[in-house]
């Protein structure tokens, strides 16, 4: 028996569900059944995406509380502005500077580090739900930002967070707005440091912190990860000292 085509691309899907996420209140379903009302038809295809208009989701959304002149709705113009450039194709969903490049050796004594962001150049994400990890080399002196990666595919992972740590699999370190203990668990289990901060921060001021303490008082772990061979990674953790 044929099999029938998705309701949804796989490209399509992943831009949908960054768009719920840049507009408060809004539920993946919701979006979904909006765009599936406004497009006319169930099978949604990125090409599909690029039809829409702000005014479009405006009045959507509008019609489905049941406000006709569409201005009480709970989401704001700039977000669904964003949402838009999202499902046109902007998966960024804001701007960022472009990757560096970067050989093994360029930086000596550098480890890597990943951060939870949500938008811009920031710490500001958990790392259950974060839309992506920034990724730089860190050595004493210099910061590159070597990795933008994201990870909206682990929304369709049978192991969400597991496949969270794999993208992040070469990195020394990853900070987080919030980390729950199991994920914790995972993260370590990786090979990989959590340290969670939770007021987060622009990446060049959290970056620096950490230059400071790899220089002036580095902990047990990161002066074993600062000693050893450049492929190697954090052996031992304490899951206790992450927080619920």
């Amino acid at each position: 028996m044929q099999q029938s085509p998705a309701p949804i691309s796989r490209d399509a899907a992943l831009r949908i569900a960054l768009a719920a996420r840049a507009m408060p209140g809004t539920s993946l379903p919701d979006l979904i059944d909006v765009l599936q009302n406004r497009i006319g038809k169930d099978q949604i295809e990125a090409e599909d995406l690029r039809t829409l208009t702000v005014t479009d989701l405006k009045t959507a959304f509008a019609s489905a509380d049941g406000e006709e002149d569409g201005e009480d709705i709970g989401i704001g113009l700039e977000a669904m502005k964003l949402a838009v450039r999202i499902l046109w194709g902007d998966t960024q969903g804001d701007v960022l500077p472009p990757e560096q490049p970067y050989a093994e050796g360029d930086m000596p004594g550098s480890v890597r580090v990943a951060l939870a962001s949500d938008s811009g150049e920031a710490l500001n994400g958990h790392f259950g739900s974060c839309i992506r990890y920034l990724v730089y080399q860190v050595s004493p002196t210099e910061t590159r930002l070597v990795g933008i990666r994201d990870a909206l595919e682990a929304d369709f992972a049978p192991d969400k967070n597991a496949f969270r740590v794999q993208l992040i699999a070469d990195c020394h370190v990853l900070y987080v707005v919030s980390i729950g203990g199991p994920a914790a668990a995972k993260v370590i289990k990786g090979n990989i440091y959590p340290m969670k901060r939770m007021e987060g921060g622009a990446a060049a001021e959290v970056l620096a912190e950490f230059q400071r303490m790899m220089t002036q008082s580095p902990p047990p772990w990161l002066a074993k990860v600062l000693g050893v061979a450049a492929g190697q990674r954090l052996k031992n953790y304490n899951a206790a000292s992450i927080d619920e």
